[in-house]
């Protein structure tokens, strides 16, 4: 198969598409899923439903991010698609998105104290930030060379 551009970007649409509706249904289970009730003691299933509104309150903050970051990467790709690669509005859109992987970011730390894992997802999520920043800085510097070249021409 010969990867066009317009393969690859279809590609990536497609997989933001594919993360929407695992972040929809991560949302919706979080909501609907409710801790196991058998025989526990009070104390135990007190333990289970506070870890559960925990969980509960753990995606609902990062889906306040994800889903804007999911919007920001699709309007990015249409960008891309539409010829409009080095624009002020795609550095609006990718600076966003890394403000988004640094909002979840910080819900996963502060969270991390509740269950010590999610301090990877932390630590990835400002990973994820820091390389959309460094994208986003040479997106900047090549808008300032255009616009100078466009000068000189």
């Amino acid at each position: 198969m010969n990867w066009t551009k317009d393969r690859s970007i279809a590609l990536s649409r497609a997989c933001v598409v594919v993360f929407a509706l695992l972040l929809a249904a991560l949302d919706v289970s979080a909501v609907i899923t409710a801790p196991p009730v058998e025989r526990h003691t009070q104390m135990i299933l007190m333990l289970v439903t506070i870890s559960h509104t925990l969980w509960t309150v753990l995606v609902a903050l990062c889906s306040l991010f994800a889903w804007p970051a999911l919007w920001k990467l699709w309007r990015l790709l249409g960008n891309l698609q539409a010829g409009k690669v080095f624009t002020d509005d795609n550095v609006r859109l990718m600076r966003a998105v890394s403000w988004c992987c640094v909002g979840a970011g910080l819900v996963c730390l502060v969270c991390g104290c509740w269950y010590a894992p999610l301090f990877v997802l932390a630590a990835a999520a400002a990973f994820m930030a820091l390389i959309v920043r460094i994208v986003k800085n040479v997106f900047q510097q090549a808008i300032a060379m255009k616009s100078e070249l466009d000068l000189t021409v």
